[in-house]
């Protein structure tokens, strides 16, 4: 054989397998997926110092800007939560989960436009987007993480999650085997559903991981669960977590002031 035509060969055999064990050679996805945004936000105390009328009026409408966007539809869905008294740098959250990104904007273009964003600090928000799992093929043929329809746990455990870049230098076999056992763990914890998205190249962690539950204590039992498998010992970030309580924007309004 020819070098030159040994070279090609080796060309065409390294792109028919891509490193997370896919066959490529397909055109590149661009189906609309779905976006998440996990947005924080910290109230300031000068706001409880406002006169009572003022606080009042405020907080309606906010409230009524979330309640619009959250009726809106178009494939728009948004879940709030109050961290109060459960984080210090944190005091509620908006999960907001669209197919454009824009929309994202464009709520937040509203809220700025509202009193109450005047006392409001995000320390905290995270993008990401909605893919298939590469590692759940073998347990569900259809495979996970298409569409997102967020639940109705009474709470939700977020984080950002980052691997160490030695992750992504283990074979798709070993990655697929330790991921085997990392589902195999957690599979008597029925009362937990995860929600796993991405952030490659679109924000700082590479997923955001998010767990809907009526029960913290299994949460804690999984969670604690899982630091015994071999797949944790490539963590590289899972954190800061938040546990955030969901509830109608009013009666998070009203745990603020």
């Amino acid at each position: 054989m020819e070098p030159r035509e040994y070279k090609e060969k080796e060309t065409r055999r390294m792109v028919d397998l891509d490193p997370a064990g896919l066959i490529s050679r397909k055109a590149p996805d661009q189906a609309k997926r779905q976006f998440m945004n996990y947005a924080f936000f910290k109230l300031e105390p000068e706001f409880r110092r406002l006169p009572r009328e003022e606080i009042e009026a405020a907080k309606e409408e906010f409230a009524q800007v979330c309640q619009a966007w959250a009726s809106r539809g178009q494939g728009f869905i948004l879940r709030t939560y109050s961290l109060v008294g459960l984080r210090a740098d944190a005091d509620f959250m908006l999960w907001r989960i669209s197919f454009d990104v824009q929309d994202f904007q464009a709520m937040q273009r509203e809220l700025n436009h509202t009193r109450l964003a005047g006392y409001l600090r995000q320390p905290y928000s995270f993008l990401s987007m909605q893919k298939r799992s590469i590692y759940v093929d073998r347990f569900n043929p259809e495979g996970e993480g298409v569409q997102l329809l967020p639940g109705q746990g009474k709470y939700l455990f977020v984080y950002p999650f980052v691997k160490t870049r030695s992750w992504y230098d283990l074979s798709p076999q070993a990655r697929q085997g330790m991921m085997d056992e990392h589902i195999y763990v957690s599979a008597p914890f029925t009362g937990v559903t995860l929600n796993t998205s991405y952030s490659y190249g679109i924000d700082d962690q590479e997923f955001v991981v998010a767990f809907d539950s009526n029960y913290p204590q299994e949460f804690v039992d999984l969670v604690h669960r899982l630091r015994f498998t071999e797949a944790s010992q490539y963590t590289l970030r899972d954190t800061p977590m938040f546990t955030c309580a969901q509830k109608g924007i009013r009666e998070i309004l009203e745990d603020l002031a």
